[in-house]
């Protein structure tokens, strides 16, 4: 229960356009007690902190540590269709970038839509990990938006249990390797799975800083602060 409220309080902050987060409070039952903007932001970053961990602890989901270790960006995605009537998809993510000196970015905040991994089937949400290979991949993101599958070929990742199957280590030179806790998805398969963009406004409340993503991905200027740090930290010790 605490994993699934987690996930969903951010749900009004990250959807668009305001009477739809104003649905979400209400579908929530109340749950959610007032909060400040910011608050709202360090939801999202820990509950793709949750995401992560809860990939990771289960074999069925695991990122191998091969995989890992050839990570250049991470990014985690938490979308949504609200509700019967409306059928709209939004959410939002965090990237983090491993920089030439080994160690990761700070996490920048990301909106994130259109997914098709699981919604497609009935689901109210979809949980998504993508583990970006080259170093170009990510910067796409500077100029506002990175299509999966379009802006880079994307293809469902290999998980720990399908260690046999890509030994050659040819799936380590595709730019995105998806993870998502679709049963019918196999190592290989390509995927279209949306879209992440650029949030300067909720990186802003965050760090309470005027630098954009750009900075916070590749500069030195921002520390990571108690909020950020539990996620990079945890990057940091899975894909050192």
């Amino acid at each position: 229960m605490k994993k699934t409220l987690l996930l969903l309080l951010p749900l009004a902050a990250a959807l668009q356009p305001p009477f739809l987060a104003a649905a979400a409070w209400v579908a929530l039952g109340g749950l959610a007690a007032a909060t400040s903007p910011r608050d709202d932001v360090v939801r999202q970053v820990d509950s793709c902190e949750a995401i992560l961990r809860e990939f990771m602890a289960s074999p069925a989901t695991a990122i191998p540590p091969k995989v890992l270790g050839a990570a250049r960006a991470i990014i985690i995605t938490n979308q949504f269709k609200v509700g019967l009537f409306f059928g709209i998809q939004g959410g939002y993510g965090v990237i983090l970038v491993k920089k030439p000196n080994g160690q990761w970015s700070v996490p920048a905040v990301l909106r994130a839509g259109e997914a098709s991994l699981g919604l497609q089937l009935g689901g109210k949400s979809v949980e998504t990990v993508y583990i970006i290979t080259n170093d170009q991949t990510p910067r796409q993101l500077l100029a506002g938006r990175l299509d999966f599958g379009a802006d880079a070929k994307a293809v469902a990742g290999p998980k720990s249990a399908d260690a046999e199957s890509w030994q050659d280590g040819s799936m380590l030179k595709i730019p995105v390797l998806v993870y998502a806790k679709d049963a019918g998805l196999y190592a290989g398969a390509t995927v279209k799975a949306g879209f992440v963009s650029r949030d300067d406004d909720s990186n802003h409340l965050l760090y309470n800083t005027s630098y954009d993503l750009p900075e916070l991905l590749y500069g030195d200027f921002v520390k990571p602060n108690k909020d950020v740090q539990f996620l990079r930290n945890y990057v940091q010790k899975i894909a050192p």
